[in-house]
C-alpha cells in the first residue's frame, strides 16, 4: 500500500525515520509531501494514496474526492477537526487520531502559560505565585488530567468539569468535581481549557462566562481558538481590567487585543502545544503503527468516525 506522509509542518527527522521504518518494514511504500505550498499540492499528491498521515494539514472534501484509493487517514495528534469526517465517512474511509501522544507536551505548556501570565510575561514588575491558587480544568481527559497532576505538584487546588465522566472518576484524578461550567469559572483563579471544537462548544466561552471569573483570574486556552467568542472576550477584558487571557492559537482579533490590553493578553506565534521533540516522535510513530495495524489486522481501535 502507498502511504502519503503529508505535512506542511514536517515531523522531526528522527520521527520520519521511524515512520518509514515501521511502514516499510510492514511492506508499505512511503511517499513524503513536506512543506508544500498549498491545498492544490495535497490534492495532486493523494491521487494514488491508500493511506494518509497528517498533522494540522486539512483533509477537505476536495482532497477526499481526489483520492479514489484512500482507505485510512491518521491525524498525528488528538484533535481531528481538520478532517472532513462526513466526506470521509461517506466514502468508507477510516479516520483515526493518536490520543495521548501529545498530552504531556500540551499539559506542560498550559502550566508554563499560567506562570508566564502570573509573572506579567516576565516583565520586570511585581508578579504573583500560582501556589495556593485554584485551577479549573475544563475537560478532564488525557491532557486535563496531566495539567491537574502538575498543578497539584505546584501546590494548586484543583477543580474539574467533564460531562463524559462520573464525579468519582474526576475525584480519582485528584480534582474536585463541579457540576456546571458556571461554577467552574466562578471558583477558578485559572481556567485551563481542553474542550474540542464541536458545534456545541464553538464560541461557547464568551462574555457571561468569563465575567464570572474571580478578581485577577486568567483564562488559559491550549485547545482551539474557535471555542472562544472573541467579541465576548474583548468585552470582558474591557469591563474587567483585572482579567487576563493567554492562548496557544492567536484569535482573529489578536492585534487589536494586544493593542488594547498589552500584558494582559498573549498568544504564541504558532500553535506549539505539541511542538516538542518527544511529542513529535510519539505521535508520528503512533500514526505509522496504526496504519500498519489497520492493513494487517483491520484494527480500528482509534477510529473517530464510527
Amino acid at each position: 500500500m502507498k502511504v502519503l506522509l503529508a505535512t506542511q509542518k514536517p515531523f522531526a527527522a528522527k520521527a520520519v525515520e521511524g515512520i518509514e521504518g515501521i511502514l516499510t518494514g510492514a511492506g508499505h511504500e512511503v511517499v513524503r509531501l513536506e512543506k508544500y505550498a498549498g491545498q492544490a499540492d495535497l490534492v495532486a499528491a493523494v491521487a494514488d494514496a491508500d493511506a494518509l498521515i497528517i498533522r494540522s494539514d486539512k483533509v477537505t472534501a476536495e482532497v477526499i474526492a481526489a483520492a479514489p484509493s484512500l482507505k485510512i487517514v491518521v491525524r498525528a495528534g488528538a484533535g481531528y477537526d481538520n478532517v472532513d469526517l462526513a466526506a470521509a465517512t461517506a466514502r468508507g474511509i477510516v479516520v483515526m487520531n493518536t490520543p495521548g501522544q501529545n498530552s504531556n507536551a500540551v499539559a506542560e505548556l498550559a502550566i508554563a502559560m499560567m506562570i508566564f501570565m502570573a509573572r506579567n510575561q516576565f516583565n520586570p514588575t511585581t508578579g504573583a505565585e500560582i501556589q495556593g491558587k485554584t485551577v479549573g480544568i475544563q475537560a478532564f481527559g488525557n491532557v486535563g488530567r496531566l495539567v491537574g497532576r502538575k498543578a497539584k505538584a505546584l501546590g494548586m487546588d484543583l477543580l474539574a468539569l467533564d460531562p463524559f465522566l462520573m464525579p468519582e472518576q474526576i475525584a480519582s484524578g485528584g480534582a474536585e468535581p463541579v457540576t456546571t461550567v458556571e461554577e467552574l469559572y466562578r471558583r477558578s483563579d485559572y481556567v485551563s481549557v481542553h474542550i474540542p471544537a464541536l458545534p456545541a462548544t464553538i464560541r461557547s466561552i464568551g462574555y457571561d462566562l468569563i465575567m464570572k471569573m474571580p478578581k485577577g483570574a486568567t483564562l488559559v486556552n491550549t485547545a482551539r481558538k474557535e471555542v472562544i467568542d472573541e467579541d465576548g472576550l474583548m468585552r470582558a477584558l474591557e469591563d474587567r481590567p483585572d482579567l487576563k487571557y493567554i492562548t496557544d492559537v492567536a484569535p482573529d482579533n489578536y492585534l487589536l487585543l494586544k493593542e488594547r490590553f498589552g500584558l494582559r493578553v498573549f498568544a504564541t506565534p504558532k500553535k506549539m502545544g505539541a511542538q516538542t521533540a518527544e511529542a513529535n516522535i510519539n505521535a508520528g510513530l503512533a500514526a505509522a503503527r496504526q496504519i500498519a495495524g489497520y492493513f494487517a489486522t483491520g484494527d480500528t481501535r482509534f477510529q473517530v468516525n464510527r
